[in-house]
């Protein structure tokens, strides 16, 4: 009894602490970028995948990166900004959403930070077991590598951050799983349609811009969505809701619901008698 009431109080939603959630974030990304770049890079194998991937879009009549490159790349300044969309976004917008539902839906933000992470921790399992070239590494791939030519600061993967980033694992795109993950939230649960709005076309640019600077092939993104469908399904199988459907305040400490349910039911009160007064007989 004490261990399923353990049980229920860890599942049940609680209030998060700056604290705990500052130093959790930090390690969480720290393990995820240590493995993710001690995965073997596999050089040989990840070109060899990215030939069989584009053989397929081409099987499939949607091989069509190529073009975006070439045809975003011919406009300046608007490759420059999806080098710097790129590189910055990915990072400002997840944690300006982590930081918004911290403050504004508590009560749902242990679940969708869930969600979150189980999508990141499954990628790397994609990393190691299929090693993927970009296509702006492909050999004899004809794309541009648009940070290096334009010689904008934009991926970690380009350029001189090249030595501290996997060069190979381009499969799953996190881009697109943070992305998704991050326009999904906001379409739940934001009141403003504009903010909606911007939610629902946030990971639509975001594919946009990693098809265009020749850092991931479409299918990367499936793979992408692939991974927050398995991190939404994690959450929702230990909450037993989805994160929009849990309640967005939680009223008292964490663990009001195991304390109420340790405490003894109430006892029904006992009848009272009258006093005996002056002038009157008692029964």
């Amino acid at each position: 009894m004490r261990t399923r009431l353990a049980l229920s109080s860890l599942r049940s939603p609680r209030r998060p602490r700056l604290w705990f959630e500052i130093l959790l974030i930090a390690v969480s990304y720290w393990l995820y970028s240590l493995v993710r770049n001690a995965v073997p890079e596999q050089k040989t194998a990840a070109l060899r995948n990215a030939d069989w991937i584009w053989s397929l879009e081409h099987s499939m009549g949607l091989a069509f990166e190529q073009t975006v490159n070439h045809a975003v790349n011919s406009v300046t300044w608007l490759i420059v900004s999806m080098n710097y969309y790129y590189a910055t976004l990915h990072f400002v917008v997840t944690i300006g959403v982590l930081v918004w539902l911290f403050r504004r839906h508590p009560g749902r933000y242990a679940a969708a930070r869930l969600a979150l992470f189980a999508t990141t921790a499954v990628a790397l399992l994609g990393y190691y077991v299929f090693p993927l070239a970009p296509p702006r590494l492909m050999n004899g791939g004809g794309f541009f590598d648009t940070v290096m030519l334009h010689e904008t600061w934009g991926s970690m993967a380009s350029g001189n951050f090249k030595h501290m980033s996997n060069q190979y694992a381009a499969m799953p795109s996190m881009h697109i799983g943070w992305s998704l993950w991050c326009g999904l939230t906001i379409c739940a649960l934001a009141s403003a349609p504009w903010a909606r709005i911007l939610g629902a076309l946030y990971p639509v640019a975001t594919l946009v811009v990693i098809v265009a600077t020749a850092n991931h092939f479409w299918l990367d993104a499936v793979g992408g969505m692939a991974c927050l469908t398995f991190g939404v399904a994690m959450s929702y199988a230990w909450y037993g809701a989805l994160p929009h459907r849990l309640p967005k305040r939680i009223q008292g400490p964490g663990r009001s619901r195991l304390r109420a349910l340790r405490r003894p039911p109430r006892r029904a009160p006992e009848p009272v008698s009258r006093a005996a007064g002056p002038g009157t007989v008692a029964d």
